[in-house]
Order: structure tokens, then sequence, then C-alpha cells
């Protein structure tokens, strides 16, 4: 499984979240890379599971001379005991394509209050500004050093209540892999301006990996619409009754 030295980690959700970014990102002016996409399929013999692959796609921009200069990682979403084998197999295989030492993991995440947790602060007037979370884990680089520039550290009390996430952050802690996880937090609400204010925090997200990827971020190619998805989760009997 090759990659290149940026990864852009997503995991494949229920919202659309993943496949949005990953939609929306595309090489940009500044920089001549071509688009190339894949599907990867790793066997999890190892684990002793026999009927179940660790599956996901692969988005690769690559400049003129072949090189692999960035690459999108979607990860198909996958439940405990299986998520921690899944994930492990994909992180063991990108150590092992690393011979030039090892990538950098940009992983874009954006929750609800459900898989975020931390003691809110005294509302000021302040509070209303959106605002994006770093969170940098293993040695320092060039990237994650500017995602933690451009982003806020995460209050101490933080608790991920989101399976996927809590699993990868313990991996790549052990495996010391260099990796910079950008956190946005969804609104409590449904209203419509909660679903503005999710939207923007999408865009916040988006400009930032492509400023830290030389990538472009194109909001017109954008397509997240949670709004809805979770509506259909939650009261699926208004198909049959309207």
């Amino acid at each position: 499984m090759k990659v290149a030295p940026k990864i852009v980690f997503l995991f494949k959700d229920s919202d659309g979240f993943a496949t949005a970014i990953a939609d929306a990102l595309h090489p940009s002016t500044a920089c001549s890379f071509h688009r190339l996409e894949e599907s990867f399929e790793l066997s999890l013999g190892r684990y002793g599971i026999q009927d179940r692959k660790a599956n996901g796609n692969l988005i690769h921009f690559i400049d003129d001379d072949s090189n692999y200069q960035v690459s999108m990682l979607l990860m198909e979403k996958y439940e405990p005991p299986i998520l921690a084998c899944a994930l492990s197999e994909v992180l063991t295989q990108i150590i092992g394509e690393a011979s030039a030492g090892l990538p950098t993991l940009v992983v874009p995440f954006i929750g609800s209050s459900t898989k975020l947790k931390w003691e809110s602060r005294t509302s000021t007037t302040n509070d209303s500004k959106l605002l994006l979370y770093g969170q940098q884990i293993g040695p320092e680089t060039d990237v994650t050093q500017s995602i933690a520039s451009r982003t806020q550290k995460p209050p101490s009390s933080l608790q991920v209540h989101y399976e996927p996430l809590a699993c990868f952050l313990q991996l790549v802690t052990v495996l010391k892999l260099p990796t910079a996880i950008v956190i946005g937090q969804r609104g409590r609400s449904s209203s419509d301006k909660a679903a503005e204010e999710d939207l923007e925090i999408l865009y916040e997200i988006g400009g930032l990996l492509a400023t830290t990827t030389c990538l472009h971020f194109v909001r017109e190619k954008l397509i997240w619409n949670p709004a809805n998805a979770s509506k259909g989760v939650k009261e699926p009997w208004r198909a049959l009754y309207g």
C-alpha cells in the first residue's frame, strides 16, 4: 500500500464527512499534482480473522515526476473488535512502506457533543467564534507544527467518545507516528443556525487541510447534509407512515 509522506486519514461515517472532504480537495494551481484513486483490501489473518478484510479507498496527489506528495486514506467503518485489528493493519502497512522516514498523518474530525466532551467554559463574547482544536501526537514535523500554529490546543478535560478515533489515538501513540488531530465540534441543536455553523466548521477544516498539503479546497464541490442523514436514522417510521 504505497502512500505519500503526508496522509489525510479519514473515517467513513454515516454523516458523510469523510466523503465530503475528499470530494472537495483538489490539486491547486500552485502545485502541479494529478489525482489518482484506488481501493485497498488487507488481510486480517494475522489477527485470526478470516472472513473480514481491512478495506478503504486511497486518493493520491502525484507530481510531474511521479512522486506521491499527498495521500487521502478513507477508512471503512468497523465496529470493535474488528475495528482495532483493521486500524492496526492499515497503520502497520503505512509504516512498512515508509522507507524514507515515517509519514505525517493528519486526521480531521467533526463530532457532536455526544462524541466529544469537555468541561464548558464561562460564556464570553468570544465564545461565538468558530474554533478548531489541534492535538499533536508523536514526533513533531513541519506539518504538525503548521497545524498547531493555526489551531487551539484542546481542553485538558477533552474526552473522545467515538470508538474509531479513540482507538486510532491509542495506536498512533504506541507506534509513535507523527500525527495531527484536527477537531471541530458540531452544534448541540438541529436548527438552521447550527447547520450553518457546522458547514462553516467544515469549511475551516477544509481550508486548513488545503493550506498544509498544497491542495485546493473547492467549496462548490462540497456536498454535506448531516441533518437529513440524522433524521433518517432517528425516525425510520416516517418512510412508512409519513
